[in-house]
Order: C-alpha cells, then sequence, then structure tokens
C-alpha cells in the first residue's frame, strides 16, 4: 500500500512539471510578442495569472483568501511573503491582480520553457553574490519608478531546517519601500510546505489558505527605520502562521 501511495504522488509532482510547461507552449505566439517590450507587460502578467490557475486548478488545489486589505489599481507596492514552495508564485500571481515584478532566484531560469520567459520578465538575482544582489536592486528601483508592484520573499530563499517556521528576514524589500515610500504588503501562505514542500515524494492536493493583513504604511520614514518595519513584517507573519486566522 505504501509503494502505491508513493507511485500515485511521484505521477502526481510529475503532473505538476507538465501542467508547468504545457499552458506556456500554448500560448507560445502570444508570450513572445508580450515579452517583446515592458510596455506589454500587463498583458504578460494576464497570462501569466492564467498559467498560475492552470497549475493550481490542474492539481487539485483550491485557494482561500482573507484579506485585510486589498491593493488599489494604479498604486505600487512592495509584496512580502513567508516561501517554502514553488506554489508560492502561483498564489501570489492567482491573489494580485494588479501587475507586479517578482524578484527571484537565478536557478529557476534553468527550468526548460518556464525560464525562458522567468529571466525576461523577472528580476533575477543570486543570493550568494553581492554584486548580483545590487544590480537587482536597482532593477526594483527602476520597475518602481514605471509604476509596478514588486514581489520578494524576503527570506532570501527556503529554510533548510523543515521545522523553522519563518525564517530571518533580509532587508532588501523594506529598503526599498522606504526609499520609494509605497506600502508594505505582509501575506501569508499557510499550506504551502504540506501541500507541495520541496521534498519530493511528498503532498496532497487541498486548500490553500492565504492571508492579506493591514497594510503597513512607510511614507515618512527613513532607512533608520527599516530594521523595525522589517520586525514588525516579520511579527505578522509569524504570528498569523503560529495562529491561524484562516480555515
Amino acid at each position: 500500500m505504501r509503494y502505491i501511495k508513493m507511485a500515485g504522488i511521484l505521477l502526481w509532482r510529475i503532473w505538476f512539471y507538465i501542467l508547468l510547461i504545457v499552458p506556456i507552449v500554448i500560448m507560445l505566439p502570444v508570450l513572445i510578442v508580450f515579452t517583446t517590450s515592458e510596455k506589454f507587460y500587463p498583458q504578460y502578467f494576464v497570462c501569466s495569472r492564467i498559467w498560475a490557475k492552470c497549475i493550481l486548478y490542474g492539481m487539485g488545489f483550491w485557494v482561500k483568501v482573507k484579506a485585510e486589505e486589498i491593493p488599489e489599481k494604479h498604486k505600487s507596492y512592495m509584496l512580502v511573503a513567508n516561501h517554502t514552495s514553488m506554489l508560492d508564485i502561483m498564489q501570489m500571481l492567482v491573489i494580485m491582480k494588479q501587475p507586479f515584478v517578482f524578484i527571484g532566484k537565478k536557478e529557476l531560469s534553468k527550468i526548460p520553457v518556464f525560464g525562458f520567459f522567468y529571466k525576461r520578465t523577472c528580476i533575477l538575482v543570486d543570493r550568494k553574490n553581492q554584486q548580483s544582489r545590487k544590480a537587482a536592486f536597482l532593477e526594483a528601483q527602476r520597475r518602481l519608478k514605471q509604476g509596478n508592484s514588486i514581489c520578494i520573499f524576503p527570506e532570501g530563499g527556503v529554510p533548510d531546517d523543515y521545522s523553522v517556521v519563518l525564517d530571518q528576514f533580509k532587508e532588501g524589500a523594506f529598503r526599498l519601500a522606504i526609499e520609494h515610500q509605497i506600502p508594505i504588503v505582509p501575506i501569508t501562505f499557510h499550506d504551502s510546505k504540506r501541500r507541495f514542500s520541496y521534498r519530493f515524494l511528498s503532498g496532497s492536493p487541498g486548500k490553500l489558505r492565504v492571508k492579506i493583513h493591514h497594510f503597513i504604511p512607510t511614507r515618512g520614514l527613513e532607512m533608520a527605520d527599516r530594521k523595525e518595519i522589517k520586525n514588525s513584517t516579520f511579527n505578522i507573519i509569524h504570528e498569523e502562521l503560529v495562529d491561524p486566522s484562516v480555515h
């Protein structure tokens, strides 16, 4: 029975990678056009949301969102969330209707097909390389000036220790938010680790609970305040993980 269950999980995991690529192949001509210029990014973003929904629903997931505030159209925000799974990317695309740009790890650009568009539309960073981190920060500044929002997973990756509820936050997201005086949107993803962790033979379909917290304003704050606002954001997400308000 154990081997049958493992075989089922294996097939389900393989199906994820099929869903990752097939919608991109179907939309390929449109995606190529929309990635020729940054002025088409809003149209590309719509395609990205369709892609994310195909994966989540195709895998048997459904998203339940509790939002204390909703981002307004034509405003820029700094979206920050905990990070334990590839599903976090899809969930962020599903719950946010306004265009935003991911700052993501460079390694994902190596995934066939997906990686081609990922590196053309996201801000890539090698977190072990100081020059890469600096370049990503400057590129994020440029995209914010265009009126986009930015999404960063401030833990800087997925914790190696699976017992860690929430790893310590890096300061980049909070420096950018203060510099551009844009609100921080704390977001908690509850079920990613349980439903679809980076451990290959694990997971199951089911509900994905998401909490969008009250926004944290940065207007009037200075760089000296970045640690305090970083800690406040960390505490909001950590408390929600420990004591969920979404059921």
